[in-house]
């Protein structure tokens, strides 16, 4: 895992603001990428495997992680939420929103579990040729950390072509805009779980988000998902 230098937390954090998405690359090496995907064809790690198809979520399937976390994704949700912390505030603030987000991981889970939300949350999701991810939001219950991330552990244009990550914004009384996030093995984009601040002639008003994949046109795809609030 290679967390990002200061400069390149400073530029990731502004296009997060701004754009409400933002890349992280090479957030972890092609080894460590191989050995999460692995994890998907055992049964331990997990604690529940949802079929997309049978929700109507899509095709393929993800299986949620239990806790104790792969000690790689655990060091990733520790490394990452303090320093998306200052930004959540800073969102609920000029949206008016409550609440406001402690310092540490540790202290916002005790929150969430306190509330009932006790399940873990990361999951890897697996996608074969024909399958893709509707439009969606990830949340789990009352409390949610308005910033997720993905990370990709297969080589585009080498395990798998197609299976674009795709985001959609909607702002109140426009048409919806999507944007393709190219992404190599190993880098993670950062987005807005539901909404995120947007700035307007009358103060700020909510920009809605939501995420999905591609249909993937041959291969194999595996990613990872990091998302801070945990289920109830």
């Amino acid at each position: 895992m290679k967390l990002p230098s200061e400069g390149g937390w400073a530029d990731a954090l502004a296009a997060l603001d701004e754009r409400g998405h933002a890349v992280l690359p090479a957030l972890l090496d092609a080894a460590e990428c191989r050995e999460l995907a692995a994890l998907y064809e055992r049964d331990e790690p997990f604690r529940s495997r949802v079929v997309m198809e049978r929700h109507n979520f899509g095709q393929g399937e993800y299986k949620y992680l239990r806790y104790e976390l792969p000690s790689v994704v655990s060091a990733l949700r520790e490394g990452l939420y303090p320093r998306l912390a200052p930004l959540a505030n800073a969102w609920h603030e000029r949206l008016r929103l409550e609440p406001r987000f402690p310092a540490t991981l540790a202290a916002y889970l005790a929150r969430c579990h306190a509330a009932g939300q006790a399940r873990p949350t990361p999951l890897i999701l697996k996608y074969q040729a024909g399958d893709y991810n509707c439009l969606h939001q990830d949340l789990y219950g009352e409390h949610v950390f308005p910033v997720q991330a993905t990370v990709l552990l297969s080589a585009p244009g080498g395990d798998f072509a197609g299976g674009e990550f795709v985001l959609v914004e909607q702002r109140p009384r426009m048409q919806s805009r999507a944007e393709v996030v190219p992404l190599g093995q190993g880098d993670a984009v950062l987005f807005a779980v539901n909404h995120r601040p947007v700035a307007g002639a009358h103060g700020f008003y909510r920009s809605t988000l939501r995420h999905g994949v591609s249909r993937l046109r041959s291969g194999q795809r595996f990613t990872l998902g990091i998302i801070f609030h945990d289920a109830a």
